[in-house]
């Protein structure tokens, strides 16, 4: 084999990081598309569909997460450090289960019209997931380090919202609903909608380590 055809057997292979990790910000970005429709609907069936939906597409993640460890250990050279690639599988795939949770929560707990710090909220992350995405994407070439540690930037900052937004909203429940039961599941539904962009905050910070060492 040439010297110029096992670069590019690197090469393909580091490729593969990178296409792993767009298709699963991709299904995130899918995920709480359809998340903001369960909220948006009241009808219990459309409801049920659409969180399945959710469902399939958490499944996909995890299996694409699964195979960024198969190739972590396939491949001796990475794109960059194994533990920082370990921590953005690991930080997509917390994105990913907790959309998914939310959505359960609202199918389980039968929650009628949501109050608007939900919408709210689901708003925020779909912000957060975009600029994830968006980050993400730089990493392939990392051309334009500047648009992504403003994505980050942004991320910390719609992180911040969030975390406003909730406070809000659980001072509403409190004040609001009279009994105990919808209190402790519409607090549980907002503090789980709430830790989607906790967890799109730990994604930023792990692309911000990785721009600090290769950028």
């Amino acid at each position: 084999m040439s010297f110029s055809k096992f670069l590019q057997s690197f090469s393909a292979k580091n490729n593969v990081f990178y296409g792993l990790f767009e298709q699963i910000a991709e299904n995130i970005i899918q995920m709480n598309k359809l998340f903001i429709g369960v909220i948006n609907s009241s009808d219990a069936n459309f409801r049920k569909d659409e969180v399945k939906k959710i469902k399939d597409y958490e499944h996909q993640n995890d299996n694409l997460t699964h195979e960024v460890f198969i190739e972590l250990g396939k491949n001796f050279i990475t794109p960059f450090d194994r533990e920082d690639i370990h921590a953005l599988a690991s930080a997509l795939d917390d994105v990913a289960d907790y959309i998914d949770s939310s959505s359960k929560k609202i199918v389980l707990y039968r929650l009628g019209e949501l109050d608007n710090e939900i919408h709210k909220l689901a708003a925020i992350n779909d912000e957060a997931v975009a600029e994830v995405k968006l980050a993400v994407y730089g990493l392939r070439n990392m051309k334009d380090t500047a648009k992504i540690r403003e994505s980050c930037i942004k991320i910390n900052g719609i992180e911040n919202r969030a975390d406003d937004i909730f406070e809000y909203g659980l001072v509403s429940i409190l004040e609001n609903e009279k009994e105990a039961a919808m209190i402790i599941k519409k607090k549980d539904l907002l503090q789980s909608m709430e830790i989607v962009t906790d967890k799109c905050e730990d994604v930023a910070d792990v692309i911000e380590s990785i721009l600090v060492k290769y950028a």
